[in-house]
């Protein structure tokens, strides 16, 4: 060949080696666009072909394997010329594809001269039905779940306006533009939406919930799905459930080795309540899960109460809250305690009924979790205080409350060292004029594995509180959450959220910025 292409004639696999073929490492490799645009982004994502070069009338294209050697020979009837294989790492493959063809197909999609009509109040069922039917609205959709995944985002936004629909994704706890559907396509986009979750279509003026599930590279994806009426049509949410998420283990949530030694003691006692605090999105259900994988074998019986059950777990029976039915956190919390259980998991204590009925579980000899939504974790005690517990049924249950938050890290692919601005370094509880030796600052730069934001994934801060005898009798006499908080601090050494950010920050995982803004609410 007269490319230019960095090719291996002699790969590792003997099975490529022993056919011939050549090996490109697409990492060194960009495709050409004239050679792209040969082929159809279609058949390229479902056949996983990836058009790299031009050989004069001939189209050099990789494969993942020879399987795909049939696919070869259907594409060089399609694009009328010869086509030569080469072959290439089957998840670069995909990734290539799906960055260079999902715009393409997205901008085959009709637009506003399409022949999809607006929807009205007069539509009827059977029009609803038909338009999200649509071959480019069932393909809209599918590629809006299809990149989502593998921007891994958290949530899909799909916004209307007066003159036009934004779709949005959460990564890495961020909202950032992705594309801009046609308005007309809204409506329709919105029905396949509802047929996929099993909703109502024919209502358009009150909320709805739903759950899909969809397949996406041979993953299974399940989707929670939120919509509301807007003046300008309805808005969708969707919360992407992926379960290899769920699934991490204590160590790969991010913890100081310290911290984390103190966690697997506490959470290796045998009754009492551990409570997990922070806002909504801050990792509460996965620190959970992984407790609970952790703690599990064999011989304990574990279950849990969820609203609603986002991750099926191996081994833990879960029940999922129904409130329309009267099976509350309370009600279901009171069957639980019926089912011989060793330890019980609730999705969150929100009011006095549930606390009190989670106590007594502790105190007759099972270990609780549970989330709270308060700010650090002192605040906890200060929380159950306010709902109307006890003060004595909290000091003689409580073994431990872990707050936490998720925090961007520096993307990997474009970090550099720099020197923060001073004030920044202070912000953080750094003295730029004592920096501990081997510390070392980073920052991303941007670029397109991170879409320009400089971060790339997210790790967990964690506070620790172990309540101890003086925390107990705090709590009986009702002290305040600063009060807690200062003693944990001098006694327990225990770090803040924040004196776990700055040694993120010293580690060069992170920037002062992205610490200030998950923390700052907490310190100021």
């Amino acid at each position: 060949m007269s490319l230019n292409l960095p090719l291996r004639s002699q790969p590792e696999s003997p099975e490529i080696a022993s056919n011939g073929l050549e090996f490109v490492d697409l990492n060194l490799v960009k495709p050409e666009h004239d050679a792209m645009a040969l082929a159809p982004g279609d058949f390229a994502l479902k056949n996983q072909l990836l058009p790299l070069a031009l050989d004069g009338e001939t189209l050099v294209v990789a494969m993942p394997s020879l399987l795909s050697l049939p696919a070869v020979d259907d594409l060089s009837i399609l694009v009328q010329r010869p086509v030569q294989a080469v072959l290439a790492d089957p998840n670069l493959i995909k990734l290539k594809i799906e960055e260079f063809f999902l715009e393409r197909i997205l901008s085959q999609l009709p637009g506003e001269e399409s022949g999809i009509a607006e929807l009205d109040d007069s539509t009827d069922l059977a029009d609803l039905t038909k338009m999200a039917g649509e071959t480019a609205v069932v393909q809209m959709a599918n590629l809006i779940f299809a990149q989502a995944v593998r921007d891994g985002a958290s949530d899909i936004h799909i916004e209307p306006y007066e003159r036009e629909v934004k779709v949005r994704y959460r990564v890495d706890g961020m909202l950032m533009d992705m594309m801009r559907p046609p308005k007309r396509m809204h409506a329709a986009l919105v029905s396949r939406l509802k047929i996929l979750g099993e909703m109502n279509i024919a209502e358009r003026r009150l909320p709805q919930d739903g759950r899909i599930k969809v397949t996406i590279a041979g993953r299974q994806i399940d989707v929670r799905v939120s919509i509301v009426p807007t003046v300008y049509g309805e808005r969708a949410v969707m919360r992407i459930l992926d379960k290899g998420t769920a699934m991490l283990g204590l160590e790969e949530l991010g913890m100081q080795t310290d911290v984390l030694t103190k966690y697997r003691k506490l959470i290796d006692i045998p009754y009492g309540i551990i409570l997990a605090t922070g806002p909504t999105g801050s990792g509460k259900s996965t620190s959970l899960y992984a407790s609970l994988q952790e703690i599990w074998s064999p011989t304990t019986n574990i279950l849990t109460i969820e609203d609603p059950v986002e991750y099926q777990v191996p081994g833990i029976s879960q029940i999922q809250v129904r409130s329309a039915i009267g099976l509350t956190f309370a009600s279901g919390l009171r069957s639980i305690v019926r089912q011989d259980p060793d330890v019980i998991m609730v999705g969150e204590i929100r009011d006095q009924e549930t606390a009190d009925i989670a106590i007594n579980a502790a105190l007759t000899g099972h270990l609780v979790f549970s989330t709270l939504h308060t700010n650090d974790a002192a605040g906890a005690t200060t929380r159950l205080l306010d709902m109307g517990v006890e003060p004595y049924l909290v000091a003689s249950s409580l073994m431990g409350v872990i707050a936490q938050r998720l925090l961007r890290r520096v993307c990997s692919n474009c970090a550099e060292e720099y020197m923060p601005r001073q004030e920044s370094l202070e912000a953080v509880n750094i003295d730029p004029s004592n920096i501990p030796a081997g510390s070392v600052f980073r920052r991303g730069v941007g670029c397109d594995k991170c879409n320009q934001t400089g971060y790339k994934g997210r790790q967990g801060l964690y506070e620790l509180l172990l309540i101890d005898e003086e925390i107990r009798r705090m709590t009986v006499a009702r002290q305040s959450s600063n009060a807690i908080k200062s003693y944990a601090i001098k006694t327990q050494n225990m770090r803040t959220l924040l004196g776990e950010g700055s040694l993120a920050v010293l580690a060069g995982k992170t920037t002062p910025e992205e610490v200030m803004r998950v923390c700052h609410r907490d310190e100021f």
